[in-house]
């Protein structure tokens, strides 16, 4: 578990963090050493589609580090408070361009040390043209058979597109 912390001080008093176990079995956890808050690193949200358009699926060449420069789907951050499906939505929207309709859930993806859990939608083109957004570089059409495998970004992009075309050959 993580235990390399990067914040020092409590939001609630400006008492100085110390690093504490609360409970067996758990992360160690920041508790404010004057008001003893409990700051809790949870996980981010990541909400991202495996949108298929006349049988190609669509993917971004990102155009921001991580990864600049290699092919995800479209997605990206939920915002707090904000539906996990509403996120996809204006996530490909912003990205690409389009609308989609979301079919259903494929899979959620989360590595060990890794802060984002990766919640992955299968979903259909609806309308609109498929354009470049302000974080990609190319936009792409492609055969569930041509996925450039090698220039994929993230281990949740390949295991999520493993897992739809394991799908395709099951049906």
């Amino acid at each position: 578990m993580q235990t390399n912390y990067q914040f020092e001080f409590c939001p609630v008093c400006g008492g100085k963090f110390r690093t504490m176990s609360l409970k067996d079995h758990e992360p160690t956890r920041l508790v404010c050493s004057e008001c003893g808050f409990v700051f809790y690193l949870d996980p981010k949200l990541v909400a991202c589609a495996i949108v298929e358009k006349e049988g190609d699926i669509v993917l971004l060449k990102r155009d921001i580090e991580p990864e600049k420069g290699k092919w995800v789907m479209p997605g990206g951050y939920v915002d707090r408070g904000e539906v996990v499906e509403d996120a996809v939505h204006r996530e490909t929207e912003e990205e690409c361009g389009i609308e989609i309709h979301l079919n259903n859930l494929l899979g959620v993806y989360s590595y060990p040390g890794q802060l984002e859990v990766v919640i992955v939608y299968m979903a259909k083109y609806v309308s609109g043209n498929l354009m470049v957004g302000d974080e990609t570089q190319a936009v792409k059409l492609f055969n569930p058979k041509e996925i450039p495998w090698q220039d994929l970004a993230f281990a949740s992009t390949r295991d999520a597109l493993r897992d739809y075309c394991k799908r395709g050959e099951n049906h």
